[in-house]
């Protein structure tokens, strides 16, 4: 099993902010979290400005894109801007989210649709709120017959509850697309990560936690459907998912609203007895860097074989989360989130992506400067 090749260089390493045309990459501390499990991804980068100003370009409210070599990890906007004086020493902390951010922050448009496809629903309403490139990744949709917004209901609500009516789930990739759909999981490993008994590898720490809290053996939803102007109202729906490789009797039983169909019942069911699967297992791995063996950077929806006798672990297993930390003095370390292959959004069935894209070339700075 070939292991993860940690000879990056310094500049492939390093982590870039580029706003309104400068850019800066000498952090006294940095800290970068994605998680599909938590709508916006989040970075925070400290540097110290002594004898120096910020650009005009770095305020709240910029665009900026943050990047390790010619690998995007995050696009999005500036939140926070945070200017100290400490013993004379001027330190700025600058923290911002992914394009998620207004989605999470904002109130969705109101409205009422009928009939209308899951991109239609989506982009009525994400568009308002400036996120123009979406991408769906699975191989049908469906959307409900009758989909509704209420007064404050956030834009990643109701997002997230269109999505999950094709047991899809939405996200944000580094490029700033909002994605609706689920893992390849016909996608090669990118990496392979190892744990020797002696303690060699490729690994500085591996921890595995197994649970059964939150776990169902057995999930069945019961909901009704809105009427429209062609179909009258239907308050039976049923839909039962089972796991048979569970051998405790752990049934679930959740109500809910605007299904159309058994089908989109039993959808819902499997779904929820999925994200319970998902909850069973979870490992976490540190290793140095950002980057792969292979010179990609670490991005969630990645697929890992990964093998430690220590813990009876040897297999592929789906990158769930990701978390950089790094500084002056101090490593650049990459923790690693996986859980069980296959399991998270399995009804999506998403199209093979395996085109080569030629990589970009980019300079680096150890001060802001202008792009020319």
């Amino acid at each position: 099993m070939p292991t993860q090749n940690n000879s990056t260089t310094t500049a492939d390493e390093r982590l870039t902010l580029t706003v309104g045309g400068v850019s800066h990459s000498d952090w006294m501390r940095t800290s970068v979290v994605a998680d599909f499990l938590t709508p916006a991804g989040q970075w925070q980068l400290d540097l110290g400005i002594s004898g120096a100003t910020l650009p005009a370009e770095v305020k709240a409210g910029a665009r900026a894109v943050l990047s390790a070599g010619s690998d995007i990890l995050m696009t999005g906007l500036i939140d926070d801007i945070n200017h100290a004086v400490l013993r004379g020493q001027h330190v700025l902390n600058l923290s911002g989210r992914d394009e998620a951010a207004v989605l999470l922050d904002c109130s969705a448009p109101i409205f009422t649709a009928q009939e209308m496809t899951l991109q239609e629903v989506i982009a009525r309403i994400v568009r308002p709120l400036g996120i123009s490139k979406i991408d769906v990744r699975a191989d049908s949709t469906t959307a409900p017959k009758k989909f509704s917004i209420q007064p404050g209901e956030t834009a990643w609500s109701a997002l997230q509850k269109a999505a999950e009516v094709s047991g899809l789930w939405p996200w944000i990739s580094p490029d700033g697309t909002l994605v609706i759909g689920g893992p390849d999981y016909s996608a090669e490993p990118v990496a392979s990560l190892v744990l020797n008994r002696d303690g060699t590898g490729n690994l500085l720490n591996l921890t595995k936690h197994t649970s059964i809290a939150g776990r169902y053996s057995e999930v069945t939803v019961l909901t009704q459907g809105h009427a429209t102007t062609q179909h009258d109202g239907v308050r039976n729906y049923k839909g039962t998912s089972t796991d048979a490789g569970f051998s405790l009797y752990r049934p679930h039983i959740q109500v809910e609203g605007d299904t159309d169909t058994d089908e989109e019942a039993t959808a819902r069911a499997r779904k929820l007895l999925s994200d319970s699967r998902l909850k069973a297992l979870t490992i976490t791995a540190v290793v140095r860097g950002v980057h792969t063996e292979s010179g990609a950077a670490w991005i969630p929806g990645q697929r890992v074989a990964i093998k430690s006798a220590i813990h009876d672990i040897d297999g592929i297993y789906f990158l769930m989360g990701r978390e950089i930390r790094g500084g002056r003095g101090m490593p650049l370390t990459t923790t690693l989130t996986f859980k069980e292959d296959g399991i998270w959004i399995p009804d999506a069935y998403p199209r093979s992506r395996h085109k080569k894209k030629g990589k970009k070339t980019t300079e680096y700075w150890t001060d802001w400067q202008d792009i020319k």
